[in-house]
């Protein structure tokens, strides 16, 4: 248990699936009620039932001819969860169990966003006092909470959605505003697989997975948690994914444990670049010569930074610092191919390495950064693109400028994903 509550606390949120009928919103009515008689604090967190979000949202493009307001939708979409949370609190109330729902028409309604309708952000310095003021005495008085997931509401009182795995983003900010023990996520499945189930025959269920190698996965096309929603998952806080067939919260699933991943740019050392260009358009075909070339800087011990292959060239980064002889040898393994060829060397290069863990995150940074660099005529070398990352390759004569550009694009940075304090 947390050191700052006496009893356990655990946000719960019921995806739509797992409340697809009367019959299922009461087994995970009891489910809570039976935590509830053991003492637990627990704040719920309810999907729209079924597919309701989605009829809703059918109905209201084919009403509307596909022409739609977006403020007029996020209304429209968010009666799914407001109803759901009606019904889930009045199940609570039939068991025995003392329970309040919250709706965005009320004042102390917790999640408040921006008004980018459809996919709103939520401000957390305003979520969380209004979370710690409503919702925690509730808890302290053995009450549970029935919040409306997806659900948002502006400064000046309009309804909003939070877009994809909104409902998760509201469990993970419930659950770090009340420093919950645990966040279990209830949905149609065992926990997180190795692969898709219905795409691959007998998956292995993970028993526990980070956040950073989730939000990867995620960011790839698999549908476990969206991204937006791990944003907001507190570091310390680990959740739980459970399937609602066990009628139970304490049931095994998959635990996700650490942090979401912060986007970074930075120089990846101190150490100057060297940046080898051979124009041949068989070799770079030639998986051999490729090996060979990984195998002349391995055995030496060079660092070697990145390889990108065109149509009719390779390039080649590696640690410029021991690079000893490599461009003489590579010259002489090139030769004994006998194919017409040519070999450039550039030295003296900084590499930049740009890294978030969302792509298009990735690629804003990148944009950002060569505007600036171009508007300050500093001479790009090479672009080379990894897996959620890039590293930009520059002339290092202009080392000063770029180490200033660098902390200005940090601080940027840090100012969007800047989250406030959590007290107790």
């Amino acid at each position: 248990m947390c050191a700052c509550h006496a009893v356990r606390r655990v946000v719960v949120k019921f995806g739509g699936k797992s409340l697809a009928d009367a019959k299922r919103i009461r087994r995970a009515a009891e489910a809570v009620a039976r935590e509830v008689k053991e003492g637990v604090q627990v704040a719920v967190v309810v999907s729209a039932i079924g597919d309701t979000t989605d009829q809703l949202m059918q109905m209201a493009e084919k009403a509307c001819r596909g022409n739609v307001n977006p403020k007029d939708l996020d209304d429209i979409l968010s009666m799914g969860e407001r109803l759901s949370a009606r019904i889930f609190s009045a199940a609570l109330k039939s068991l025995g169990v003392k329970s309040r729902y919250f709706d965005p028409s009320n004042d102390d309604w917790p999640i408040i966003t921006d008004d980018n309708f459809t996919d709103a952000d939520p401000i957390i310095r305003e979520c969380h006092p209004k979370i710690e003021k409503c919702i925690l005495p509730l808890l302290n008085q053995s009450i549970v909470p029935v919040i409306p997931g997806f659900i948002g509401k502006t400064a000046d009182g309009h309804v909003t959605t939070l877009g994809r795995g909104g409902s998760d983003t509201t469990a993970f900010i419930l659950g770090g505003a009340l420093k919950a023990d645990e966040v279990i996520l209830v949905t149609d499945v065992e926990g997180i697989f190795t692969a898709d189930p219905k795409q691959v025959r007998m998956p292995r269920k993970l028993q526990f997975i980070e956040t950073k190698r989730l939000a990867a996965l995620s960011d790839q096309g698999a549908k476990f948690i969206h991204q937006k929603a791990l944003k907001y998952k507190d570091p310390k806080i680990n959740v739980r994914v459970i399937s609602y067939v066990h009628d139970r919260l304490d049931a095994e699933g998959t635990v996700i444990t650490g942090d979401f991943p912060k986007t970074s740019i930075k120089l990846v050392n101190p150490d100057k670049i060297m940046k080898l260009t051979i124009i041949s358009e068989s070799l770079t075909k030639n998986n051999v010569f490729l090996n060979e070339i990984y195998e002349l800087t391995a055995d030496r011990g060079i660092k070697l930074h990145g390889v990108s292959t065109g149509d009719n060239s390779i390039t080649i980064y590696i640690s410029q610092n021991n690079a000893g002889n490599i461009p003489n040898l590579i010259h002489k393994k090139i030769a004994c191919y006998k194919d017409d060829f040519a070999l450039t060397i550039k030295k003296n290069l900084l590499a930049i390495k740009i890294e978030g863990i969302r792509l298009n995150e990735t690629i804003r940074m990148l944009n950002k950064l060569l505007d600036l660099v171009k508007a300050n005529e500093v001479e790009i070398e090479g672009i080379l693109p990894t897996f959620l990352r890039v590293i930009l390759f520059i002339d290092s004569k202009s080392e000063e400028f770029v180490r200033n550009l660098l902390e200005r694009l940090m601080g940027e940075i840090n100012i969007e994903g800047a989250h406030p304090p959590i007290s107790c």
